[in-house]
């Protein structure tokens, strides 16, 4: 466990933020490991079921996320202050909730399953595959939760080794399991998805038992077991927004991606391969929004203003660093990088998504910007300050996308997201400006 609220400002947010990139980065390996054993051993419609099970899994998996991550705040405020008992009824009280939420979760998602693949136009054999999938993934979605809880209770105390570790391990088990269920015993697409749900568990289980053995003083005892009605109304302010804020970027997306589906199979092999290659980028600048929100809250919690104010500073400017780097890269290996998703160097795929990487790349900055001054009002609890504008950089992305897709392709779609970057930041930095500090509890 790590305390944020003295020592080198830099080091410390680096220690945070390098191994949530890697833990960024292993979580999309698992619907990719699902996707590869299967198309290889189960068949071009398994392999496609998988591909429409992907896009709505993770729309369930960025709620669980964004609620896990107000947790995460709430815990680094009270561990920054030094109150034990508070965490530990905290831990409790928001183990309870985001148990209920994931029930609720779960449930929507096993009865809505069908009109939601309806609504996407999954072809015939496709859905029926995909819903095999999905109906074992929302059925094992508390699994999901417990190990980004665990993951958020080891942040907020400063630890995002373990959590890194735990999940490496689980990536692997996942390999393992899948090779075994699919390749060996041959069940498919359900055995594919019982993979990720075993190695899901295998994780958390871990992630329990480091707890439990290195830091007991976190875990509640007999006497904190019990839901505290005023953590209970803060967890659910805090929760509901960052649940929202997650699924409010992700539900754009696939509002941006539907323009894109009415230019032909080319342009969306061109957006997807770019999309895949964004995800890379984008494990940097998320996970330098979690570590600003995690090391603000904990100063926060200590009553440490300027401390919390410098660690903002810092980040957003090593933020913006990195966000130059990752915009000279993508801009000078467009061409190569989309050679490599897509297989060629030439055709319609190919200038379209090279395209779309060089002009996004001109944008990048603005949000890794975004993400430190994210991370720095969820760190104060301002939660509803970062999702007005997540709101503003949706709804003028989609609007510009579906207005000039048609005339100017992915090129429109990259200025849109650009232009809507700038909205966002703009306003963060105005609200920054005038009304700076935590939120008023």
């Amino acid at each position: 466990m790590k305390n944020l609220t003295s020592g080198n400002i830099q080091r410390q947010l680096v220690s945070l933020a390098l191994p949530l990139i890697m833990g960024n980065i292993l979580q999309q390996f698992y619907n990719t490991i699902d996707a590869l054993v299967v198309g290889r051993y189960a068949g071009p419609a398994a392999f496609a079921a998988i591909g429409v099970s992907g896009t709505v899994m993770n729309l369930f998996v960025f709620v669980i996320n964004g609620f896990c991550t107000g947790i995460s705040i709430i815990l680094a405020q009270f561990y920054g202050c030094g109150d034990q008992r508070s965490f530990r009824r905290e831990y409790f009280t928001s183990l309870v909730s985001g148990a209920a939420f994931t029930a609720a979760l779960s449930l929507s998602g096993i009865l809505l399953l069908s009109p939601i693949l309806r609504m996407i136009r999954t072809p015939g054999e496709v859905a029926v595959l995909a819903r095999t999938y999905l109906m074992v993934i929302f059925g094992g979605l508390a699994a999901t939760f417990l190990y980004n809880f665990c993951s958020a209770v080891l942040r907020a105390a400063g630890d995002t080794k373990a959590a890194l570790l735990f999940l490496a391990i689980a990536v692997c088990f996942n390999l393992a399991l899948d090779l075994l269920f699919v390749a060996v015993l041959g069940t498919g697409i359900p055995g594919a998805a019982w993979a990720t749900i075993l190695s899901q568990g295998i994780s958390v289980v871990l992630c329990l038992l480091y707890i439990k053995c290195k830091a007991p003083d976190l875990m509640f005892c007999r006497e904190d077991a019990a839901v505290d009605p005023s953590l209970l109304k803060r967890t659910w302010a805090y929760c509901s927004v960052t649940a929202i804020h997650q699924s409010s970027v992700y539900i754009g997306k696939m509002l941006v991606q539907g323009s894109v589906n009415t230019l032909g199979t080319d342009v969306i092999a061109a957006y997807t391969a770019a999309g895949r290659i964004e995800g890379f980028a984008n494990s940097f600048g998320d996970s330098g929004s979690a570590s600003v929100s995690v090391f603000i809250a904990q100063n926060i919690g200590n009553r440490d203003k300027g401390r919390a104010r410098k660690g903002f500073l810092t980040g957003v400017s090593m933020l913006s660093g990195m966000g130059v780097l990752c915009s000279l890269i993508m801009y000078l290996t467009a061409s190569l990088a989309m050679s490599f998703m897509l297989g060629t160097g030439q055709g319609t795929a190919f200038s379209e998504g090279t395209g779309y990487l060089k002009v996004i790349s001109c944008f990048y900055v603005l949000c890794f910007i975004g993400n430190g001054l994210v991370g720095y009002f969820e760190g104060n609890g301002r939660v509803t300050v970062p999702i007005i504008g997540a709101t503003m950089h949706i709804t003028l992305r989609v609007i510009l996308s579906w207005l000039f897709v048609r005339s100017a392709g992915l090129n429109a779609v990259a200025l849109a997201t650009g232009i809507g970057w700038l909205l966002a930041v703009s306003l963060w930095w105005v609200v920054y400006l005038v009304s700076p500090g935590p939120a008023r509890r």
